[in-house]
């Protein structure tokens, strides 16, 4: 069964009825906006356009849930419910139109006004022609110290009987707005939450243990459990089928609620996951020290591009077609030693300790005493963005998370980091809350769950060899029978991480992953595309991992049309 975003006129229509919705989930603590040394998490929502294509070209029409009166209780009459361990702060009715998230404030605490539960904050992005819906703000409080926000945003009209919970970013700290703007305008209840504190930084968790077991797992399923209570509250009925989102710090939550709460959701999408969170963190910070082993081995984003050019001209013509994206990494096997400079250092060249540094972006990163793989390397082809990880200092997730979150010590100096024993520690004291290593998801599937992965090949951020990794681990575990039935992976020619990049990183994950978990077969390709202002310009098809799309030989190339999913030597 292929899964298709469907043709060019019929995205362009939707597009120009439903506007895109584009949203950051927020960018890592620290970061300013640099490709150099930080990196921008973000994914785009796309406002339902994108889910209504898809079902179109299933054949089938956007179905809507029919509920009765009985049992109903209205958008307002909802500030009054009564739930375990929670408080509704704010219920009422947002009109169709654009609507502004609120801010500065955390959900529910600022005073409620005419548009949500909170003012909305200056220069925060709007997001336009959704639906009228209903807009339920609460608190909840498993343990005396927590104080986890959450929000559930039901359509006014047009439910469609299902449930999308949305994931965080980074450090969360704030309720997925841009992911709930887009659930909803696609006939979704959803719900999204802060994990249980305010701001995109691990300076919660010193001294709050209980604060890192909500944002670990804690957060998300009492939110989940919440969430449902209040869609039957107000529907009469609850949902028919219940759907995880999420990338990155999200895909590490899907897949925590497979391993922990199986029975939470019917599907889970879980993109470039941030699970075994440890050892990616160590990792990287471990990766960082030996590219600034020396000030004459930093590479500087300048030279990027040449090596970038290197490695197309060695590889991209090994996937039989020459577009800049290379369809299967594993086949380059590029040596940055061609690039070292004959003579004086320049922007076309890389010196002797550049060179090493550039061969430790694609080495994986290994336990000096054990030798077993803490961090995979990075691929050929994502080296327009090696500098999130080998800018000038670490990535922000990772420092915070062993500054805050393992040594409980803001002065904690990354220089200092001693792989051999600093990862044993930081495993030893996470007690495998954060871990969310776990395999046997057997319990998951046996109630007929789904698990859909995705992850970019150019991924710097989480290295894409880390989603092949829990992929196989998971069928080693369970059965090479899980394949296919209950889990399938798609990596992603050309995508960085979550979105963006030189490949085609726009499909409908919604609408693959529901039409799965409805009639049972899983997608054996995933139709994807590539916009250039809006515009589709190249579509591609994404195959069930380790098939890779291969050129018939004939045909645009820009056209999915024109390939098939097949494995490679």
């Amino acid at each position: 069964m292929s899964f298709s975003t469907g043709s060019t006129r019929t995205f362009q229509l939707l597009e120009s009825i439903v506007d895109p919705i584009n949203g950051i989930w927020g960018a890592l603590p620290g970061d300013d906006g640099r490709q150099d040394g930080g990196c921008r998490m973000m994914t785009r929502w796309t406002a339902g356009a994108i889910l209504t294509t898809a079902a179109l070209a299933f054949g089938g029409a956007v179905h809507t849930t029919r509920v009765s009166a009985a049992g109903i209780t209205s958008c307002e009459n909802l500030a009054s419910l009564a739930l375990p361990d929670a408080t509704i702060t704010s219920a009422q009715l947002v009109a169709a139109g654009a609507f502004t998230p609120p801010g500065p404030s955390r959900s529910g605490v600022t005073p409620v006004v005419a548009r949500g539960g909170a003012a909305p904050r200056a220069g925060a992005p709007s997001y336009g022609s959704l639906p009228a819906f209903c807009r339920i703000a609460a608190t909840l409080k498993p343990t005396s110290d927590s104080d986890i926000k959450m929000e559930v945003w039901l359509p006014a009209s047009g439910w469609n009987g299902r449930f999308q919970a949305v994931g965080n970013g980074g450090w969360a700290g704030t309720i997925s707005y841009a992911a709930l703007a887009s659930a909803v305008a696609a006939g979704y209840a959803g719900a999204s939450t802060d994990t249980g504190h305010e701001g995109n930084s691990a300076q919660f968790a010193v001294g709050h243990p209980e604060k890192i077991v909500d944002f670990a797992y804690r957060s998300v399923h009492e939110m989940t459990v919440k969430a449902k209570a209040i869609i039957q509250a107000h529907y009469g009925q609850p949902p028919a089928t219940s759907y995880w989102n999420g990338c990155s710090q999200g895909g590490r939550q899907g897949l925590a609620e497979a391993q922990r709460y199986p029975a939470d959701f019917d599907g889970i999408v879980a993109g470039a996951s941030a699970w075994n969170n440890m050892q990616l963190h160590a990792g990287r910070i471990a990766l960082n020290q030996m590219v600034n082993a020396s000030p004459d081995s930093y590479i500087p984003p300048s030279k990027y591009p040449m090596i970038h050019e290197a490695v197309l001209k060695a590889c991209d013509r090994l996937d039989g077609v020459e577009d800049g994206v290379l369809e299967n990494p594993a086949q380059c096997h590029f040596d940055p030693q061609v690039l070292q400079c004959k003579g004086v250092d320049d922007q076309t060249c890389l010196t002797g300790a550049q060179v090493t540094a550039a061969r430790a972006m694609y080495a994986s990163i290994k336990h000096p005493k054990t030798g077993e793989v803490v961090y995979p390397g990075l691929r050929p082809g994502s080296e327009l963005v090696w500098g999130v990880t080998g800018g000038p200092e670490p990535v922000g997730t990772a420092l915070e998370g062993l500054k805050y979150v393992v040594f409980g010590d803001a002065a904690w100096d990354w220089h200092r980091f001693n792989l051999a024993t600093d990862l044993d520690r930081a495993i030893k004291n996470d007690k495998g809350i954060l871990a969310t290593n776990d395999a046997n998801l057997k319990p998951f599937f046996d109630r007929g769950g789904k698990l859909l992965l995705y992850h970019g090949w150019t991924d710097t951020q989480v290295a894409p060899d880390q989603s092949v990794i829990y992929f196989s681990k998971v069928i080693d575990r369970v059965g090479k029978s899980a394949a296919g039935n209950s889990i399938q992976l798609f990596m992603v020619p050309g995508m960085n991480h979550c979105q963006g990049g030189a490949g085609t990183d726009n499909f409908d994950k919604m609408a693959t992953i529901a039409q799965w978990t409805q009639t049972g077969k899983a997608p054996d390709r995933i139709v994807a595309s590539h916009l250039t202002d809006g515009r589709i310009d190249r579509t591609r098809p994404l195959c069930p991992y380790p098939q890779v799309a291969t050129y018939m030989g004939s045909g645009s190339t820009n056209d999915a049309a024109n390939f098939v999913c097949k494995l490679q030597n």
